[in-house]
C-alpha cells in the first residue's frame, strides 16, 4: 500500500439504522455533500477527498509505471487499427446527406453535410477545435431544423452529463444568441423550425422538465411543457418515423408512458397515449393512414405479452381499449424495436439468442426475413430519415467480421454495402475463430457463451482468458467486431462474454430472473461461465480474468466476493459496488428509477436484506482477494466517484493479502471515460495491461 494512503479513516464511521439492523459504514466520508456542486465544478470537491484520490492515483501511476512501455505498445497497435480520417455513410434528410468524419490525428468528430445532388462538402460542427481548451468535450444530440438553416447541437464539457444546447446558422457558421445551459442533450424541432424542445433535470440531477422555446427569445422565457410527477421516472425525447409526432417518454426499468406532440401545432399541449400501469410498457410509431385510419402502432408487453407484440390503435381513441394485434406475442421470440413506414413494419428482434430483421408488407401482412450465418454476430437496424422510402439501413459485424454497413431496399429485397470497417494495420478474419457455447448455471440454466480466439491458440488448458460481463437492465451484450480487444487475442488470450441473466439474450425472462429477489442469478451464472471454461480445457484455470463495468461492475465486486479464488484479476470500471448504501439514499440521481431493477430497502425489510446479502462494498471480508484494478470518473452522475473509492479503500482495510489493488479516479471526465477517441486507447491500454500482467504474460510482468 502506498505511503499516501492513510491505513485507516481520517474520520468517523457513518453509523445507521434500518429495519432493526445498524448500518456501520467506516468510509462515508469519502462521499461528498456538496456532490451536485462537483458535477458542474470539480473544482469545489473537498480537499481531504480530493488529497485521498489523488493520492490513489499517485500509487496508481506507481504501479503502472513499469507497465509504461506495454501501454505504450498497445496504444500504438490498437490505434493502428483505426482509420484516422474515418467518415459515416451519409445519411439523406431532404436536400442535404449528413455524416461524421474524423480528421487524421483528431480527438473528436466533425459534423458534416453534402447537397444530394451533388456538390462541396459543408463543415457544420468542428468538434476538434470547440473541445480545443477543454479537458473534456463530447457531443449530445445534433439536429438540423425542418428547413435545414439551423443546426441545433448539444455538447457536455465535464463528462457530468450537463449539455449546452446552441442554435448555429449553417451559412454563417454562427451561433444565435439562444444559449441553454444544463439540458439533457435531446432536442427536438417543431416542424415550423421556429421552436425547439429540450429537457432540464431536477435538482437531484434527473431529467424531469420538458420546454419549448421559441428561436428569438430569452431562455428564461421558455414554456414548461411537461413535468415528471414520479421521480422515478426520466424522461426522453424522440419523434416518430413519419416526424407529424414529438414523443415525450417517460420511463423507469419496468413502466412507460408516452405523451405526444404534435410538431405541427407546437403550442399545443402534449397528449397521452395510455396511462402508466406498473409492469406495462410500450413505445409508439404512427402512421397517417393505415386501412383508411391515422394509426399509432406501439411495441408494448401487455397482456402477458413478455417478449412483446405490436399493436395497432386509432390516434383518436389511442387507449388500451382500442389495441389490436397486428404482431401477437411469440414466447422466445423477442421484439426489440419497430420503425413504421407508408408501405412495411420493420422490426427487430431476437430468437435462439441471435438478432434478425423482418419486415412486413402492410398492405397484406406478407413477412420475410434479412438472416445472417454466423454462430454469433451484432445487428442494429437504422429507419433514417423519410416515412414514403423503402430504404433501410442496417449494421452488421461479429466478433471476427469488422462493421459492415448496408442499405437494404425492403420492397425488392437488394442489399447494397455501402461501408466496410477498414483496419489500416491489416485484418484477416479468417485468423481468428468466434464460437457460441452454453455453460450450465447451478441451477441448471443454460448460459451462453460467446468466445474469440486465434486460429493459433491452443484450447488446451493453458490460453488465458478475459471474460467480460454485464447482466443487468434488459441489455444484452452484442456479440459484434472490436478492433481493440484484438491486442489480447493477438497474444493468446481467449475473449469470452457470459450472456449471464439480467440480459435479453434468451428472452424477457432472461431479464426477470436477474433483477430485484433474483439478482444473484449473474452472479453464479458468470461464475459458471469461468468454471465450465476451465474445466472444459478451454482455458487455463488460473489465467481467468474477469472484466465488468457499471452494472457489470457490481457484478466484478460480488464475484470477488463469492469466488475470489476463481479469478487471477479483476478489472472493475465505475463499479457500482455501494448498492445498498446508494439504494438507500433517495437524494441521488438514479436511486428511484434503480428500485425496480434492485428493490427498495428504504421501505421494503426484504429488499434490504437481500441487497445487503451481496452489496459487494457491504460483504468485502477478511480474506485473499485477486488483483483488482477499479476505474471511476470524478464527474460521473450515474455510478458516483465515491462507490469504487470506498470500495477499494475497504479492500485494503479487510484483505488479508497484498495482490494488486489499483484505483485510478479521471479527474476530468465521468460515467464514458475520456471523450477522445484516442484519450480512450490510452484507458483501454490500462485495462488490457493490468489483465496481462494478472495473466502473468511474460510481457507484462518483465
Amino acid at each position: 500500500m502506498s505511503a499516501d494512503i492513510p491505513a485507516k479513516p481520517p474520520h468517523a464511521p457513518l453509523v445507521r439504522q434500518f429495519h432493526g439492523e445498524t448500518l456501520v459504514d467506516p468510509f462515508a466520508w469519502l462521499r461528498a455533500d456538496n456532490w451536485r456542486d462537483v458535477m458542474r465544478d470539480p473544482s469545489v470537491l473537498a480537499p481531504d477527498i480530493r488529497a485521498h484520490l489523488e493520492a490513489e492515483n499517485r500509487a496508481a501511476d506507481a504501479w503502472f509505471a513499469p507497465q509504461a512501455p506495454l501501454c505504450r505498445t498497445l496504444v500504438k497497435e490498437m490505434r493502428g487499427r483505426i482509420k484516422e480520417d474515418d467518415s459515416s455513410v451519409p445519411s439523406p434528410d431532404g436536400p442535404f446527406a449528413y455524416y461524421m468524419r474524423f480528421r487524421e490525428g483528431g480527438q473528436h468528430p466533425l459534423y458534416c453535410r453534402i447537397p444530394t445532388g451533388g456538390g462541396d462538402e459543408q463543415l457544420l460542427l468542428d468538434g476538434d477545435a470547440l473541445g480545443q481548451t477543454l479537458a473534456y468535450f463530447s457531443f449530445g444530440d445534433i439536429q438540423p431544423s425542418p428547413d435545414h438553416r439551423l443546426i441545433a447541437w448539444t455538447a457536455d464539457s465535464a463528462g457530468s452529463e450537463y449539455y449546452a444546447l446552441r442554435l448555429r446558422d449553417s451559412t454563417s457558421g454562427i451561433d444565435l444568441p439562444d444559449a441553454i445551459e444544463e439540458t439533457t442533450g435531446d432536442v427536438l424541432w417543431s416542424a415550423d423550425g421556429r421552436h425547439v424542445f429540450y429537457i432540464r433535470r431536477d435538482a437531484e440531477h434527473r431529467p424531469s422538465f420538458v420546454y419549448r422555446h421559441a428561436l428569438g427569445s430569452e431562455p428564461s422565457a421558455d414554456v414548461l411543457v411537461y413535468e415528471e410527477p414520479d421521480k422515478g421516472f426520466f424522461v426522453s425525447l424522440g419523434r416518430t418515423q413519419s416526424e407529424r409526432f414529438g414523443l415525450i417518454s417517460c420511463g423507469d426499468h419496468d413502466t412507460s408512458e408516452v405523451h405526444l406532440l404534435d410538431l405541427a401545432a407546437p403550442l399545443a399541449p402534449p397528449r397521452l397515449v395510455e396511462p402508466r400501469s406498473p409492469g406495462m410498457r410500450y413505445s409508439v410509431e404512427h402512421h397517417p393512414d393505415l386501412a383508411g385510419v391515422e394509426t399509432l402502432v406501439l411495441l408494448t408487453n401487455a397482456g402477458g405479452a413478455e417478449d412483446f407484440k405490436i399493436v395497432a390503435t386509432p390516434l383518436a381513441t389511442p387507449g388500451r381499449a382500442s389495441w389490436r394485434d397486428l404482431v401477437p406475442h411469440e414466447s422466445g421470440r423477442l421484439i426489440l424495436s419497430h420503425s413504421v413506414f407508408r408501405g412495411h413494419l420493420v422490426r427487430l428482434e431476437r430468437e435462439d439468442g441471435l438478432p434478425r430483421l423482418v419486415v412486413r408488407t402492410l398492405a397484406d401482412g406478407a413477412e420475410h426475413i434479412v438472416a445472417f450465418e454466423e454462430q454469433a454476430y451484432s445487428l442494429g437496424l437504422d429507419p433514417g430519415h423519410g416515412f414514403d422510402k423503402t430504404l433501410i439501413r442496417f449494421t452488421y459485424s461479429s466478433m471476427t467480421t469488422p462493421s459492415e454497413v448496408w442499405d437494404y431496399d425492403i420492397a425488392s429485397r437488394e442489399r447494397v454495402l455501402r461501408k466496410r470497417q477498414e483496419v489500416p494495420s491489416g485484418h484477416d478474419p479468417a485468423r481468428y475463430v468466434t464460437r457460441r457455447l452454453m455453460a450450465v448455471a447451478e441451477d441448471g440454466a443454460r448460459v451462453p457463451v460467446s468466445l474469440l480466439f486465434s486460429r493459433d491458440t491452443p484450447l488446451d488448458g493453458s490460453a488465458p482468458c478475459l471474460l467480460y460481463g454485464y447482466g443487468a437492465y434488459g441489455i444484452s451484450i452484442p456479440a459484434g467486431f472490436s478492433t481493440s480487444r484484438l491486442s489480447l487475442v493477438d497474444r493468446g488470450f481467449v475473449y469470452a462474454i457470459a450472456h449471464i441473466r439480467g440480459g435479453t439474450e434468451k428472452g424477457w425472462r432472461w431479464y426477470l430472473d436477474g433483477k430485484l429477489t433474483k439478482k444473484t442469478n449473474s452472479f453464479h451464472d458468470f461464475i459458471a461461465v469461468a468454471d465450465h471454461l476451465a474445466q472444459a480445457g478451454i482455458v487455463a484455470a488460473d489465467r481467468i480474468v474477469a472484466h465488468g463495468g457499471s452494472a457489470g461492475g457490481m457484478l466484478m465486486g460480488a464475484v470477488a466476493n463469492l469466488r475470489p479464488e476463481r479469478f487471477a484479476g479483476i478489472v472493475a470500471e465505475v463499479p457500482f459496488v455501494d448498492v445498498l448504501n446508494t439504494m438507500l439514499d433517495d437524494t441521488l440521481p438514479l436511486t428511484p428509477p434503480e428500485w425496480p431493477e434492485w428493490g427498495n430497502p428504504i421501505t421494503d425489510e426484504q429488499a434490504f436484506r437481500f441487497i445487503r446479502a451481496y452489496s459487494p462494498y457491504d460483504n468485502v471480508a477478511a480474506k485473499d482477494y485477486p488483483a483488482i484494478l477499479a476505474l471511476a470518473g470524478l464527474t460521473d452522475p450515474r455510478v458516483t466517484y465515491w462507490e469504487p473509492a470506498k470500495w477499494v479503500a475497504k479492500l485494503r482495510a479487510t484483505r488479508t493479502n497484498d495482490a494488486p489493488l489499483v484505483l485510478k479516479t479521471n479527474m476530468d471526465a465521468g460515467h464514458g471515460g475520456a471523450a477522445g477517441r484516442f484519450d480512450r486507447l490510452e484507458e483501454t491500454a490500462l485495462v488490457y495491461a493490468f489483465a496481462l500482467a494478472a495473466a502473468k504474460l511474460p510481457e507484462a510482468t518483465d
